[in-house]
């Protein structure tokens, strides 16, 4: 079996803590482990043989990778990247190209990375009861027991009971309130969760019978692949025409072979601030706090706080998230509605939609302090091992402080071996590369100066991570 992890979701629900350049699957927001991190374990613990495959994009390509050398070790089957996004119909075509090279038959279990799963027990008896409905050619997916009258989620509709499943009499949209009040008392509705299973060979077969010229474009993108580190980098331009469909929609809704496993597993896609209120446990005013809070006569609300104090006075029913740039006050039952916020900053021109104030890069992060006219500060950590491109700026210069471990430094011919508080100057227009070559994290602080700061403003001769 596979496990094939979709990470390429750039989500807003949970702005301001997702961005589009680090999203919600990246971030700890229910435990102290990411979620993608929690799906990846998830896939691991069903058995041994287990691999993972991660689904991404370009952007987010180096922090998929980062997990997987950290948590699938030498059970890693590679990371493909779409080129562009074509919704989840073409990203599972690409998987199951990319495992029908080992063998046809291979297991594919898909699961989007940031959903949220308590009962990993319920899980792995699903997921059995799912492989042996596969192994027969069906297309299994996952329809989770309701415990509400959900209106944001689609719904299936259960059919003939079989050991363990049941055939899939139809795919519903999201209701209204009333509709899914009856839904939920008729009880042969599930909700559906976005995970599958299904061999390899029967999903392109089934896609190519309902969707050929989804299958056309994939097997032209895949045809002209390419290894790239970790990665395997299909056609672009050939992927670029792939019609854009959901796996719901292309195959699922128009084949015979669909099959539904119920779960009761303590499921939720983590889809807005009130879903992870109510997945969390709560205090006896029906609060929950993460961070550095203080509250006094207040109930029912969710409260985040990164790094500064929050102190709270007669409220209720409230959401309220601090960043180091953003701090977001909603009403949770309008929580919904965060996405109207963030189309705001976008349209403002402003950053604070799509990156943090700590940025992360292959080789570690970086972290904005404070900015002026001509100067910027900023925060620096290489990975041990790590290295930074062979570069030169046009319009600034840096002046770099060592606060914790070994850095080395070429600037020109020069090469330089710094430790903690010594330091180093970079004029504008001096090649330079910046290496830890220690075994603890490298930390620095860099002072910018000149008339452009932009991170734009890098030429790069060498790259160990194959950047332009």
């Amino acid at each position: 079996m596979l496990a094939v992890i979709l990470s390429g979701g750039s989500g807003t629900r949970l702005w301001p803590l997702s961005r589009e350049a680090y999203p919600k699957q990246f971030l700890p927001v229910v435990s102290e482990e990411s979620l993608l991190a929690e799906t990846v374990k998830r896939g691991l613990s069903l058995d041994n043989s287990v691999q993972v495959m991660a689904i991404t994009n370009e952007d987010h390509r180096f922090v998929v990778a980062a997990h997987l050398q950290e948590l699938a070790v030498n059970r890693s089957a590679g990371i493909v990247l779409e080129p562009v996004g074509r919704n989840t119909a073409p990203a599972i075509a690409l998987a199951a190209l990319q495992a029908a090279q080992q063998s046809p038959e291979t297991l594919l279990l898909v699961m989007p990375s940031d959903h949220v799963l308590k009962d990993i027990d319920s899980f792995r008896q699903a997921v059995e009861v799912g492989r042996a409905a596969a192994e027969q050619g069906k297309l299994v997916t996952f329809g989770i027991v309701p415990t509400a009258p959900h209106t944001g989620y689609g719904y299936i509709r259960k059919g003939t009971e079989h050991a363990g499943y049941c055939d899939v009499a139809a795919f519903v949209e999201k209701p209204d309130e009333a509709t899914a009040q009856a839904y939920l008392k008729d009880g042969t509705y599930l909700w559906n969760s976005g995970m599958f299973l299904f061999r390899a060979d029967v999903y392109l077969n089934t896609l190519g019978t309902h969707r050929p010229d989804i299958l056309a474009a994939c097997q032209r993108a895949f045809d002209g692949r390419q290894a790239d580190l970790d990665f395997v980098r299909v056609d672009k331009s050939a992927f670029a025409q792939c019609p854009d469909d959901s796996i719901d929609y292309a195959v699922m809704e128009k084949t015979q072979d669909a099959v539904v496993v119920p779960l009761d597993a303590g499921w939720s896609d983590v889809g807005s601030w009130s879903a992870l209120w109510e997945i969390q446990p709560q205090d006896e005013q029906g609060n929950v706090c993460r961070g550095d809070v203080i509250l006094e006569d207040v109930s029912g609300s969710y409260i985040h706080s990164e790094g500064r104090l929050i102190a709270a006075l007669g409220i209720s029913d409230h959401v309220i998230v601090e960043t180091d740039d953003v701090v977001l006050v909603a009403d949770r039952h309008r929580v919904q509605d965060v996405k109207k916020l963030v189309a705001q900053v976008k349209a403002s021109g402003r950053e604070e939609h799509r990156l943090h104030t700590k940025v992360h890069r292959p080789w570690g992060t970086y972290e904005g302090i404070a900015m002026g006219e001509r100067f910027q500060v900023k925060r620096i950590m290489v990975k041990p091992g790590a290295s930074l491109s062979l570069q030169k700026h046009h319009h600034r210069a840096e002046h770099w402080v060592v606060v914790k471990g070994t850095a080395l430094v070429n600037r020109g011919a020069e090469e330089l071996l710094l430790t903690e508080d010594q330091s180093t100057y970079i004029p504008l227009g001096q090649t330079h590369r910046l290496t830890n070559p220690g075994v603890i994290p490298l930390e620095l602080i860099e002072v910018q100066t000149g008339s452009y700061l932009g991170e734009d403003d890098i030429v790069r001769f060498e790259d160990t991570y194959n950047r332009v």
